[in-house]
């Protein structure tokens, strides 16, 4: 059963950080290792706001007239989340335990220069759908339905205070940007911490979103999050991970999509001998046969590969 959040944040011009991540942030609120807080978000430019009778949050239009965006594009984080004694060389673990939609309706564009098919487009389109509770679908202006299956693009902590302030459009080390669909609620992503306190922030609500995320958008919507941030001192990572409960994920990101297709593959090669005890010419043939290797997203600077393993493959040996 789900555990009763014990903290909340809200999106507000005091809550939210506009387009950067950076690890000289101040912490909105401190929780204790294993407590639980819900988070809300919201997403969009002015441009991209509906008219009538869609509604648009009070705190969105809030945000949009007094916070500054430092880095352009970029995402609205709420947080960041500080975790009493996260140190660097730890790793914060977020088990993801609801999400649910905040507002009825999100938005999807295309323009010139942008996506996976740059030049394939003259004109800027923004397209409003609209999301239906009872049916769980959201509706597209021309008609089709797409089932709904929220998710956070955005999950991450605090980048090493040495990087300064980086925008939140690249998934790096720390996360960010990560636009992985399989992280939905009853997952769990796992984080390198790179300063104290951790600084966990979340945003850039997805109400669905195919691999790829091809236009550079999802239905992009707000979301409300309750997440359970515990430290972990018996790991350590390099890269973000994930966990389903039957999968086991490793992510990669890196301009080159080849270049991250060999680290998020290397790293699934560490976790079958380290889990199973095989050598790495087993794990490797192993993977071959049984790991799905996932295109995340194409369009965010630096492009993500996921490498999927049932956790079936993940024990060893009697």
């Amino acid at each position: 059963m789900n555990s009763v959040s014990q903290h909340r944040i809200e999106p507000s011009p005091d809550t939210v950080h506009w387009g950067f991540f950076d690890g000289r942030l101040s912490p909105q609120l401190e929780i204790k290792s294993a407590e639980t807080v819900t988070i809300s978000t919201v997403s969009g430019t002015p441009e991209m706001m509906p008219a009538p009778p869609l509604r648009i949050p009070a705190a969105l239009t809030a945000i949009h007239q007094k916070v500054t965006r430092k880095m352009v594009p970029g995402h609205i984080c709420t947080g960041p989340v500080a975790i009493s004694g996260a140190k660097p060389g730890q790793v914060l673990q977020v088990d993801i335990e609801a999400i649910e939609v905040l507002y009825d309706w999100g938005y999807s564009a295309v323009r010139p220069l942008a996506g996976a098919l740059p030049d394939d487009f003259d004109d800027n389109r923004v397209f409003h759908i609209v999301l239906d509770r009872h049916r769980n679908v959201w509706r597209l202006p021309w008609g089709q339905e797409i089932p709904v299956a929220p998710f956070f693009g955005v999950m991450g902590v605090a980048p090493p205070i040495s990087w300064g302030t980086v925008s939140t459009l690249p998934p790096r080390r720390n996360g960010g940007n990560l636009d992985n669909k399989e992280l939905v609620a009853g997952t769990t992503l796992y984080l390198p911490i790179f300063v104290e306190g951790a600084l966990f922030s979340v945003g850039d609500g997805h109400g669905v979103q195919g691999d790829g995320e091809v236009s550079i958008n999802a239905v992009e919507t707000g979301l409300t999050g309750t997440f359970r941030l515990t430290l972990r001192d018996d790991m350590q990572l390099e890269w973000p991970m994930g966990e389903t409960p039957t999968h086991m994920l490793t992510m990669a990101f890196d301009p080159d999509l080849d270049d991250c297709v060999v680290i998020a593959l290397r790293q699934m090669l560490d976790l079958i001998c380290a889990r199973t005890g095989i050598d790495r010419y087993q794990a490797y043939s192993l993977a071959s046969l049984a790991a799905d290797l996932r295109v995340t997203q194409v369009v965010n600077g630096n492009k993500g590969i996921h490498v999927m393993l049932d956790k079936r493959y993940l024990t060893r040996e009697r």
